[in-house]
C-alpha cells in the first residue's frame, strides 16, 4: 500500500521520476464508444483497472484505455506538445494542482460544462478548479491529507496543534518533508502563526512567514525527500514526530506499529489533483459521462474503501461510517495549499527555502 501512495504523490508534484511513459491499454475497445484516461502509474493505477474503470464500462457502455502517466510536469509537457499537433495521449488526465494552473495559461483544458455533472451539487467547492473567467477547467479527482504524525510510545499523548513544530521540548525530533513545494510548511506557519493562508499574499508576509519557519530548525532531525526513511524512523521511535501522510500512518498503525496520525486544530493539509480535457480530445461527451460517474458519491465512498484517497464530494452524500471516514479525511477545515504561488514564484520560493529553512 506504501508504495501505491508514494507512486500516487511522486506523480503529482514532488517530481519523482521514472514512472513508464508506455501506455498500457487497460481495457480493449470492444465497444464503439471508448475514452482514454491518464492516472498516475503503479499501485494506483492498478486499483483504478480493478476497482473502477470495468465498473464504469459496464454502467455507461464506454471503454476505458488507461495510461500511466509520467510525473505531473512531464505530462503537462507532453499534453501541451501533442495538443499542438492536434493530437491528445490521453482524453482526460489526472493532474496536479499546480499543472492546471501552467495548463491554464496556454488554454490546454477545454472547460468542464457542470450542467452535465449531475453530481455537481455535491462537489467540495475547493476541488472545482476555475479559469479567472470562472470557466471550469478541472473537477477534482482524488484528495490527501499530510497530519502531525507521533510515535506512540514517544509521545503517549497526541499533540493537539502545529504549535508543536515549534515547542522547544520537540528539539531534535523531527521529520519534515525537504521541499517548499510539498511540505506546504509556509501555509502551515502562516494558518498557526498568522491567522490565515492570505498572509502569503505579499513578498513581505511570506517573508515572515520563511522567518517564523526557521525557529523550526533546531527541532528537526531530518528533512526528507524519501518517504520510508522518515516512516522508519517514526516506527522505531528514532524520529519520534513529524508530518507525513495521513492514510499511509493508518494503514501503519492497522499493521500494529506504535504511530498515529493527528489532524491538528489548524486543519490538515489537504493536496488533490483534478479530472481535465486536453483541448486536442474529440472525447468531450465521453468525458462528461465519466467526470459525473467519478463524482457520484457511491463512487467516491469505494475509491476512500479501495484506493485510500479522500472524497471530493460532501460528507453526508456518502454511506461512509465514522470509522471509515476518519480513515481517510477529517471534518476539520484543512489547510489549502498555496498552490498560485508555486507556479508564480516558484524560483523565489526555492531560493528562499534553501537560504533560509533546509540550507
Amino acid at each position: 500500500m506504501n508504495t501505491m501512495r508514494m507512486n500516487r504523490r511522486a506523480m503529482l508534484g514532488a517530481g519523482v521520476a521514472g514512472m513508464s511513459l508506455l501506455a498500457m491499454p487497460a481495457v480493449l475497445r470492444a465497444q464503439d464508444k471508448s475514452l482514454k484516461v491518464g492516472v498516475y502509474g503503479g499501485y494506483f493505477k492498478d486499483s483504478f483497472d480493478k476497482n473502477i474503470f470495468p465498473e464504469f464500462t459496464k454502467a455507461t457502455g464506454i471503454a476505458i484505455e488507461s495510461i500511466a502517466e509520467p510525473t505531473g510536469e512531464a505530462w503537462l509537457v507532453q499534453l501541451e506538445q501533442a495538443a499542438r499537433a492536434n493530437q491528445a495521449p490521453a482524453d482526460l488526465s489526472m493532474m496536479s494542482q499546480v499543472a492546471m494552473l501552467k495548463g491554464q495559461a496556454t488554454e490546454l483544458w477545454t472547460p468542464i460544462d457542470m450542467a452535465k455533472i449531475k453530481n455537481a451539487g455535491i462537489l467540495l467547492d475547493r476541488f472545482v478548479n476555475k479559469y479567472p473567467d470562472g470557466r471550469v477547467a478541472g473537477v477534482g479527482a482524488v484528495s490527501w491529507y499530510i497530519t502531525l504524525v507521533t510515535n506512540t510510545n514517544v509521545y503517549k499523548e497526541p499533540p493537539t496543534s502545529w504549535t508543536a513544530l515549534w515547542d522547544p521540548a520537540n528539539a531534535d525530533k523531527l521529520g519534515l518533508l525537504a521541499l517548499v513545494s510539498n511540505s506546504f510548511l509556509l501555509e502551515v506557519t502562516a494558518k498557526t502563526h498568522f491567522g490565515g493562508t492570505n498572509a502569503l499574499d505579499t513578498e513581505e508576509g511570506i517573508l515572515k512567514a520563511f522567518e517564523k519557519l526557521a525557529e523550526v530548525k533546531p527541532n528537526v532531525r531530518l528533512w526528507y525527500r524519501d518517504e520510508a526513511q522518515f516512516e522508519q524512523a517514526l516506527k522505531s521511535g528514532e524520529i519520534p514526530m513529524g508530518q507525513y501522510y495521513h492514510d499511509v500512518t493508518g494503514l501503519a498503525a492497522a499493521d500494529g506499529q506504535p504511530v498515529r496520525s493527528t489532524f491538528p486544530k489548524e486543519g490538515g493539509i489537504q493536496d488533490s489533483g483534478c479530472w481535465a480535457l486536453s483541448r486536442a480530445s474529440q472525447k468531450a461527451e465521453e468525458a462528461h459521462i465519466f467526470i459525473d460517474y467519478m463524482c457520484q458519491p457511491a463512487i467516491q465512498a469505494t475509491l476512500s474503501r479501495k484506493v485510500g484517497t479522500a472524497p471530493t464530494v460532501k460528507r453526508e452524500a456518502m454511506d461512509l461510517t465514522d470509522e471509515e471516514f476518519a480513515a481517510v479525511s477529517s471534518d476539520i477545515e484543512p489547510i489549502i495549499p498555496r498552490y498560485d504561488l508555486y507556479q508564480t514564484k516558484s524560483d523565489w520560493l526555492n531560493q528562499k527555502w534553501t537560504e533560509m529553512i533546509a540550507g
